[in-house]
């Protein structure tokens, strides 16, 4: 067990539970995280993770500046409605991703996990887009890639890592609950 990766399963599940109530401040506390995680994830050779904090720490921005326009009068973000087109197109920029990074991983690196890593990778920085964008979508998203992650890091004996994602399930649900009252939609799942 590594303080450091126990660090950075705290600061995370902060984040998302931050976002989860729609509360800006889920952003500087998640790039914290992704600082922390990327190191982590170099450390274990998954490098399509190392990438994806890379990438997370870009999208955080983004999202931080695109939810403080976006406020209501309680200081929460407001859910935002995802057109079909859109979200078709995000799901194919995902699996075109998926596949040239599982290629690049498996061509030139030792990752451990080369395609596996790489579609979990695409398909946060969509479910990450969606979130900053303020898509009720994005939890679902997170709800299907979580669930894979622990497995991945049960593989690779990353345990606190597979319970913080254990843990990011349940949050993806409370998320997704939150926002759908947010909208005014009757809960998904009973309390």
């Amino acid at each position: 067990m590594s303080w450091i990766e126990l660090t950075g399963a705290v600061i995370s599940a902060w984040a998302v539970w931050l976002t989860a109530r729609r509360r800006q401040l889920c952003w500087p506390v998640g790039l914290a995280s992704v600082l922390v995680y990327g190191g982590i994830f170099v450390d274990a050779r998954l490098y399509s993770d190392a990438l994806l904090q890379l990438a997370f720490a870009g999208l955080i921005v983004y999202g931080w500046q695109r939810w403080r326009r976006n406020l209501d009068d309680d200081g929460r973000v407001q859910v935002a409605p995802l057109r079909f087109t859109e979200a078709a197109g995000n799901v194919a920029l995902g699996v075109i991703g998926a596949l040239a990074l599982g290629f690049a991983m498996h061509r030139w690196t030792d990752a451990a996990l080369p395609w596996l890593d790489a579609a979990l990778t695409s398909f946060s920085l969509v479910a990450q887009w969606w979130q900053g964008r303020r898509h009720l979508a994005a939890w679902w998203l997170w709800i299907l890639v979580d669930v894979i992650y622990v497995g991945e890091y049960v593989y690779k004996d990353l345990l606190i890592t597979s319970v913080l994602y254990a843990g990011f399930v349940v949050l993806a649900i409370l998320g997704l609950r939150e926002w759908r009252q947010a909208r005014g939609e009757a809960p998904v799942v009973a309390a």
